[in-house]
């Protein structure tokens, strides 16, 4: 088995999965093994193939089930393509996991196998990243714009609200002026908070000052230049910095927000 399909001992059902009567019995099954094989990354890349040898479901099976969790809004699907437009790894994220390993600050991620982490993958997976925050952000300067696929169910105005919320509402004119990287600075916060105003956690916001989500920004900066080149480099930025904001935001009021001395470096 490879390692990037493995599991651990047991998975644990959200309750606001467990409960839901729209979501059939086998399709909350199926949310759990993703949860447990989304830990290491923040999301799942198992096949229809390995996840259906794991329910005892045909492939096209498991492909309704995750389609219906997409529909409820539970998981999202990342398409990643090569230059040919060919998939070469489709990425499920879990929208509402029930806990987060090892909650630091920033978000760490161990050394990592598999497709994802490999280099030849690497220039292809930023491309759709930044692909994906430059349309975000132009559509939220034009609102005639296409809606960007993965925000197409969150109001424009609900993300506004929150950019007005964080002061990073800026007007066309005073980004003519900026420099690259602050403008790129923008780019990546602007996506993170949308992503809090879809994955329904932005009602937590005031945990988080504008100051501090900037902070966060830096500090998941300096991390992913520290690590480069290592094998503990941070594949995935956006998913690295939105895990850090995410975990500052639902953590328990009595935690720590920063490293502590006996934490592992890079552990998660």
């Amino acid at each position: 088995m490879n390692n990037e399909n493995r599991i651990g001992y047991y998975a644990i059902i959200p309750a606001t999965v467990l409960f839901n009567e729209k979501i059939k019995a086998n399709e909350k099954l199926l949310y759990a093994i993703i949860t447990v094989l989304s830990n290491k990354e923040g999301y799942c890349f198992a096949s229809n193939s390995y996840l259906g040898n794991l329910l005892n479901a045909k492939p096209h099976t498991i492909s309704k089930w995750v389609s219906h969790l997409k529909e409820l809004g539970f998981v999202c699907l990342d398409i990643i393509r090569n230059d040919k437009g060919e998939i070469i790894q489709r990425r499920i994220y879990p929208n509402d996991t029930p806990y987060s390993i090892n909650r630091t600050y920033p978000y760490s991620i161990e050394k990592t196998e598999g497709m994802s982490q490999k280099g030849q993958y690497n220039n292809i997976i930023d491309n759709n990243i930044n692909n994906k925050i430059d349309r975000l952000f132009n559509y939220i300067l034009d609102n005639e714009k296409e809606v960007p696929e993965e925000f197409i169910n969150v109001e424009y105005n609900e993300i506004i609200v929150a950019l007005k919320r964080y002061e990073m509402l800026y007007s066309k004119d005073s980004i003519d002026y900026m420099s690259k990287e602050n403008l790129d600075k923008i780019k990546d916060i602007t996506y993170i908070i949308a992503l809090m105003v879809r994955n329904k956690i932005f009602y937590l916001s005031n945990k988080v000052s504008r100051d501090k989500l900037i902070q966060l920004y830096n500090d998941c900066k300096n991390r992913e230049n520290q690590y480069k080149g290592t094998d503990n480099q941070i594949e995935n930025f956006i998913n690295y910095y939105y895990k850090s904001v995410e975990n500052e935001l639902t953590k328990e009021v009595t935690k720590p927000s920063f490293f502590m001395p006996d934490n592992s470096e890079i552990e998660i």
